[in-house]
C-alpha cells in the first residue's frame, strides 16, 4: 500500500494525526481499491478540536474581528474554491463515485454559496423595540451561539459544509467539523482552503472517524452549542440522545422520499427528463431524489414508454470519464440494501420495467438504473429510502387522489409538479406536505433559497439569508433614561 496517501485531521490551525495514531481504508466505489487512509479520530481527538474552537471564540484573533472582517475571509475561501474545483471535484469523485462532471461544477458553483454568506456576515441586526415603559430604551442585539458541531455525510459534501458552516462562520461562531467516515478525502482537502484563506487557528476544525467514538464524543460535548446534522434517521435519534447532554440547539437535515407528479397537461419531455434527472442524477444518491413517480393516468404508458427507453441508454461507468452518465453506489451497504428492496418488491407484485440488477462486465459497486410499477402505495418500496437509482411508479386519476398518495409518507423535504395549470400547481404546492416543492423543475438550488424538510425529513432551514439567524440568539438590552432614583424594589417595574 505504499501508494495509497495518508491524511491528517486539522485541528486548531495543525495538521494531526489521530492521538493513537489508527487509520482507516477509503475505497474507490468505481474499483473496489483503496486508494487513502484516514485518520480514527479518538474521544480526546475530539475534545482537543472542541476546546481550540471554544478558545477561538471566546479570546482568540476571531473574536476580536468585525463582522465585515469575518465577511472577507467568507469571500476569500469562496475564490480559492473556485478556482480548485476541478482538483476538489476529482478527489470527490474518486472517494464517492460521484461524477466528476457534477461534483467539480459543484465546488465551483458552491463558491457562491461562500460569497453569499460572506455578504451577509455585517447585516445582520437587532432592533430598537416600541417598549410600553416610560423613560427606557430597549433593543436587541444578535449575539453567535459558539462552537457549532457540523456533521456532513458523504454525499453532496461540500454544497452541505458550504450550507452549515457559511452561516455559523458568518455569524461568529468557530465550527468543528465531523467528515463522513465512508469519504472523508475531500473535506480535509477543503481544510487546506480554509487555512490558505486566513482563519486564524481553532476556527474551522475538521476530524475524521466513526459514529462511535468520533460522532458521540462530538455531538454530546459540553463546549457545543449547536449540532447541524445532515444524515440518516437511525444517526440523528443517537444525536438528539447526545445533544440531551449539552442541551446543544439541534437542526436535522434526513432522508427524503420525494414524489413526482405529472399531470396529463404537462409537458412530457420536460417532464421525463426532470425525472431523469431526478431519479439517475447522482446514482439517485440524493436526499431530495424524486423516488416516488406519480402519473396520471393519460399520459401513462407515453411517459413510461420514453423514460424506459431513455433509461436503458444511459451510459454506466467510470466516473471520471467524460462520457460516463452515471457512475458507482458509494458503499456496499447501499447496493445490498437495494438488491434487498427491489426484490422485497417484486415480492409484493412490483413489477421491474428496466434495470433491477448489476450491469454486466463492470466490477465495483454499479447498479443499473432501475423503473418499478407498483400496483399499490402500501408496497414497502413506495416509502423506502433507496438512496440509489431506483424509481417507484403509480397511477393516478385526480388531483385529490394524487395529493392524497403523495402526502401519505413519513418523509417531507421535497417535490417535483409538472403541470401547465398555473392555478393548479399552486394549489398543489401550498398542500404537498414538503419543504420544497419544484414546478416544471427538479434539484435546483441556491445560495438565496432556504432548503430543508418536514416530518421525518428533519427541521430546520440551511441557506438563505435566514440561516444566518439560526446561527445567532438574540439579546435583550434594557437602558433606564431617567435621572431619578428607581422607586419601591419591591414591585416590579
Amino acid at each position: 500500500m505504499a501508494d495509497v496517501q495518508s491524511y491528517r485531521m486539522l485541528i486548531d490551525g495543525a495538521w494531526v494525526d489521530a492521538s493513537d495514531g489508527a487509520l482507516f481504508d477509503s475505497t474507490n466505489p468505481a474499483d473496489g481499491k483503496v486508494w487513502c487512509r484516514v485518520p480514527e479520530a479518538t474521544e480526546a481527538d475530539v475534545n482537543r478540536a472542541v476546546e481550540a474552537a471554544h478558545r477561538a471564540f471566546t479570546s482568540g484573533l476571531w473574536a476580536k474581528m468585525t463582522p465585515t472582517e469575518r465577511g472577507k475571509h467568507l469571500r476569500r475561501l469562496g475564490d480559492l474554491l473556485a478556482d480548485r474545483s476541478e482538483e476538489l471535484g476529482r478527489i470527490e469523485s474518486v472517494d464517492t463515485g460521484k461524477m466528476l462532471k457534477e461534483t467539480r461544477w459543484q465546488a465551483k458553483y458552491i463558491a457562491e454559496f461562500f460569497h453569499f454568506f460572506a455578504g451577509c456576515a455585517d447585516k445582520v441586526s437587532g432592533e430598537t423595540l416600541p417598549i410600553d415603559k416610560p423613560d427606557m430604551f430597549v433593543f436587541t442585539k444578535r449575539e453567535p451561539l459558539g462552537v457549532v458541531a457540523a456533521v456532513v455525510p458523504w454525499n453532496s459534501q461540500l454544497f452541505l459544509v458550504a450550507v452549515k458552516i457559511g452561516p455559523a462562520l458568518a455569524a461568529g461562531n468557530t465550527v468543528v467539523l465531523k467528515a463522513s467516515e465512508h469519504a472523508s478525502a475531500a473535506m480535509l482537502e477543503f481544510g487546506k482552503l480554509i487555512e490558505e484563506a486566513g482563519f486564524p487557528p481553532g476556527v474551522v476544525n475538521i476530524v475524521t472517524g466513526h459514529g462511535e467514538p468520533c460522532g458521540r464524543a462530538l455531538t454530546g460535548h459540553p463546549l457545543v452549542a449547536r449540532v447541524s446534522f445532515t444524515g440518516g434517521p437511525n444517526a440523528a435519534r443517537h444525536v438528539l440522545e447526545n445533544a440531551k447532554r449539552n442541551f446543544a440547539e439541534v437542526s436535522l437535515e434526513l432522508g427524503g422520499k420525494s414524489p413526482f407528479i405529472v399531470f396529463d397537461d404537462a409537458n412530457i419531455e420536460s417532464a421525463v427528463n426532470a425525472s431523469i434527472a431526478g431519479i439517475f442524477g447522482a446514482t439517485g444518491q440524493s436526499c431530495v431524489a424524486g423516488s416516488r413517480l406519480y402519473l396520471h393516468e393519460d399520459i401513462a404508458e407515453e411517459f413510461l414508454e420514453r423514460m424506459v427507453a431513455h433509461a436503458r441508454t444511459i451510459v454506466i461507468g467510470d466516473p471520471l470519464a467524460d462520457e460516463t452518465q452515471m457512475g458507482p453506489l458509494c458503499t456496499a451497504g447501499q447496493l445490498a440494501h437495494i438488491q434487498r428492496e427491489v426484490a422485497h418488491a417484486q415480492a409484493e407484485g412490483g413489477t421491474v420495467l428496466t434495470g433491477g440488477k448489476q450491469p454486466e462486465g463492470l466490477g465495483g459497486l454499479f447498479y443499473e438504473p432501475t423503473i418499478i410499477d407498483c400496483p399499490r402505495q402500501d408496497l414497502r418500496i413506495v416509502d423506502t429510502e433507496l438512496f440509489g437509482p431506483v424509481l417507484s411508479v403509480q397511477r393516478f386519476r385526480t388531483e385529490e387522489e394524487v395529493l392524497a398518495l403523495a402526502n401519505d409518507s413519513e418523509h417531507g423535504l421535497a417535490a417535483g409538479i409538472f403541470t401547465r395549470d398555473s392555478a393548479r400547481s399552486l394549489r398543489m404546492a401550498g398542500a404537498v406536505r414538503a419543504g420544497i416543492v419544484w414546478v416544471n423543475t427538479y434539484r435546483v438550488v441556491s445560495p438565496i433559497a432556504e432548503f430543508g424538510g418536514i416530518k421525518g425529513s428533519g427541521y430546520g432551514r440551511e441557506s438563505g439569508f435566514q440561516a444566518i439567524y439560526d446561527y445567532t440568539r438574540p439579546k435583550t438590552v434594557w437602558m433606564n433614561t431617567s435621572n431619578e432614583p428607581m422607586a419601591n424594589p419591591f414591585v416590579m417595574r
